[in-house]
């Protein structure tokens, strides 16, 4: 099986991705994902107290592509159906870099192929909805990583 591929446009944050810009979600192509379903999790594990994720989305049914500026609700219905978690800004849905002024961090994308939906309340936290994923995960892909420094 080969892993799905996760692509995205730039290596460095727009601006407009970002806390100092719109803050919206960017577009993330997805190709070769096997799986029904998907959950997708940006974070940046190089943060000061270890992990910090910026958007928790899950139960994704097998798409090509997540469009840009999904809405920050628990429940998407459009663009497609999807459910969103509690970042650890304690916001729902994306929230992008916003690491302190003067250092770089890198983002990771990381995709999970997942056989079914998650039985994981909307709201969720990072750590369950990596509990719920267990028993789930067929496919896994890190592979789209960016940066972004404020300044």
């Amino acid at each position: 099986m080969a892993n799905p591929i996760v692509e995205i446009d730039f290596t460095v944050f727009p601006k407009r991705h970002t806390c100092v810009g719109e803050d919206v979600s960017p577009e993330i192509r997805i190709s070769r994902l096997e799986s029904p379903y998907c959950a997708l999790i940006l974070s940046d594990p190089g943060a000061p107290g270890g992990e910090f994720a910026h958007w928790l989305i899950w139960n994704i049914k097998k798409p090509d592509r997540i469009p840009e500026n999904i809405p920050k609700t628990p429940e998407v219905s459009s663009p497609f159906a999807a459910l969103q978690g509690t970042n650890d800004f304690g916001k729902i849905g994306y929230n992008g870099p916003c690491p302190p002024k003067g250092s770089a961090h890198e983002y990771y994308f990381n995709l999970y192929g997942l056989d079914a939906p998650l039985q994981c309340a909307p709201g969720a936290t990072l750590a369950e909805l990596k509990q719920a994923m267990k028993g789930h995960e067929k496919e896994y892909s890190g592979t789209a990583v960016a940066t972004f420094r404020r300044e």
